[in-house]
């Protein structure tokens, strides 16, 4: 978990009564830096003291002086390198040290600064800042457990110093512990309202728990502090994506890339935000910026792909989907929707061969291969359908679709019989099932044998299912059976739901006019010859060769 780093330390130098009073020759050279350095020379000052060195004449302090004005003038690498001297010279000299540790932190070589605030705390064991500065370094070598120990030492020496309270805390974070380290955020804020870190990491705490009602508190709080900042833009716009709220999402994120247009999370969360609104065209610019900062994001390549998809843009998102699998062959969504788009756009071949490749990389994707095996099927691939079907049982036997889509393959390969077992046992698991009951129905009818197809589409009628070409068939039947009453009622019920079905109209009309009711009949026929012109061949007799 990433933390806000705490304040680097600063140099500190002995008051002059504390200074070795060491006298040599070098003592005219340091006398004249310090009179320069009192006159803001310090450029001057730091050549009076490399002269010293240089002649041989420097001392200690001399060592001392010239670290300082270095660390002053910036150049931390020199004033490390000299108070690295100071301390082989004076190994217990415990400012020294420290004074070498804040100069390695500053060059964020931690290793090393901790090792050199370590020295000091030893040899100076009150020493607060030293406890502090270990720490930090400690919180940057991403050891939390070694940081801790520092801290609380400080802690120790100053109970409330807010700092090794900020450490303490950043910590117990990173080791798991938040419900400890938001209280002494809480502590810190209780005392610095202003305390941009501790709300940061609040914020941070909050969107680990995903309890985004402590987000929206302490992001709110802190864009009052910081109105462009990152954290707290982050936490508001993952509170709006939370609560469903995608204007809301969109705003803050907007905000968010206005104040730092390459927050590549910032640019992706707005695009998925515009897609979750269906404002598609806005949703395809924000994730082409998303694109610009990550090119290899196989994620943001899949989203575009779907959103060009929405669009009608075919092409678009197939070039989408494709970029994505270059940028990541092993990611599914991409594989899974190009076999889609291609489903969808009637091509049918090509998104059997990408459901193929989705099954290759993932063998139990049962979904793909049922896709697969609803292709085939419809390309009357019967053999193929039953391999692919019989598959996606294996993975799942109860899977009514499958079982239905298996029996309608063994059908389509004349196997009456594994089509019928297939049935029953959909019904044995369901007796209403719908589907199971329709197949069975369809296979009496295939097989001349009327009365099982008319028992079964009377069980579909009183199950509910109330399409005309159910009351047509049983109305049929009945015909068949010679139940002229029951046969002329499910032709109406047909005809109730689709008035021009030819077919209805023609045996509704014959068996009118067997009742005498010609007038009626011939209505009937005349609206099936106005529905279904061709009825009309062969009328007046054989067709003429």
């Amino acid at each position: 978990m990433s933390t806000t780093a705490i304040k680097v330390s600063k140099v500190q130098t002995l008051r002059p009564a504390e200074a070795e009073g060491e006298r040599g020759s070098g003592a005219g050279y340091l006398a004249r830096a310090v009179a320069l350095h009192l006159a803001g020379k310090r450029e001057e000052a730091l050549k009076q003291l490399q002269r010293a060195v240089a002649g041989g004449d420097a001392s200690a302090e001399i060592y001392r002086a010239m670290a300082h004005i270095q660390f002053e003038m910036g150049d931390y690498k020199e004033a490390g390198r000299t108070y690295r001297t100071l301390t082989q010279l004076k190994p217990q000299y415990a400012m020294g040290w420290f004074n070498l540790a804040v100069c390695l932190e500053r060059l964020s070589a931690w290793d090393d600064a901790a090792e050199a605030f370590r020295k000091a705390s030893t040899l100076d064991p009150k020493h607060v800042e030293a406890h502090l500065g270990q720490g930090v370094c400690n919180l940057r070598l991403e050891d939390p457990k070694t940081a801790l120990v520092s801290f609380e030492r400080c802690l120790e020496l100053a109970p409330e110093h807010e700092d090794a309270l900020f450490g303490k805390a950043a910590a117990l974070q990173s080791l798991g512990h938040p419900d400890e380290a938001s209280s002494l955020y809480e502590r810190i804020l209780s005392h610095n309202p202003e305390s941009e870190e501790s709300l940061s990491n609040l914020v941070l705490i909050g969107m680990a728990r995903q309890d985004f009602d402590m987000v929206r508190e302490y992001s709110e709080r802190l864009l009052d502090l910081r109105p462009e900042s990152t954290v707290a833009l982050e936490g508001l716009a993952a509170w709006a994506s939370a609560a469903g709220e995608h204007a809301m999402t969109a705003k803050f994120c907007t905000l968010l890339v206005s104040a730092v247009p390459t927050h590549f999370e910032g640019w992706f969360n707005l695009a998925l935000a515009h897609q979750k609104s269906a404002r598609w065209e806005q949703a395809a610019e924000a994730y082409e910026e998303t694109i610009k900062l990550r090119p290899q994001s196989a994620e943001a390549f899949t989203n575009l792909g779907i959103v060009r998809e929405q669009t009608g843009d075919w092409k678009g998102a197939r070039t989408a989907y494709e970029r994505a699998i270059q940028a990541n062959p092993d990611a599914l969504a991409p594989l899974w929707n190009m076999a889609l788009l291609l489903e969808h756009s009637g091509q049918t071949e090509e998104a059997e061969r990408w459901y193929k490749t989705v099954l290759e990389h993932a063998p139990k994707e049962e979904e793909a291969r049922f896709r697969l095996g609803y292709l085939r099927l419809h390309r009357q691939d019967f053999r193929g359908a039953v391999e692919a079907f019989e598959a996606c049982l294996k993975y799942r036997p109860q899977w009514p679709d499958a079982q239905a889509n298996l029996a309608l393959a063994y059908s389509g390969l004349g196997e009456r019989g594994m089509a019928e077992r297939l049935y029953e046992k959909m019904l044995d698991a369901d007796p209403k099932c719908l589907d199971a009951l329709r197949g069975l129905a369809s296979l009496a009818i295939q097989a001349s044998d009327s009365e099982a197809a008319l028992e079964l589409h009377v069980r579909l009628i009183d199950l509910g299912e109330r399409t005309p070409e159910v009351f047509y068939n049983a109305g049929l039947l009945y015909e068949k059976a010679n139940q002229f009453d029951k046969a002329l009622k499910l032709y109406r019920d047909a005809l109730a739901l689709q008035p021009e079905m030819p077919e209805a109209l023609l045996n509704l009309g014959r068996i009118l006019e067997a009742n005498g009711k010609s007038d009626e009949a011939r209505s009937c026929w005349t609206k099936a010859l106005e529905s279904e012109p061709a009825l009309a061949q062969g009328y007046f007799g054989p067709a003429i060769e």
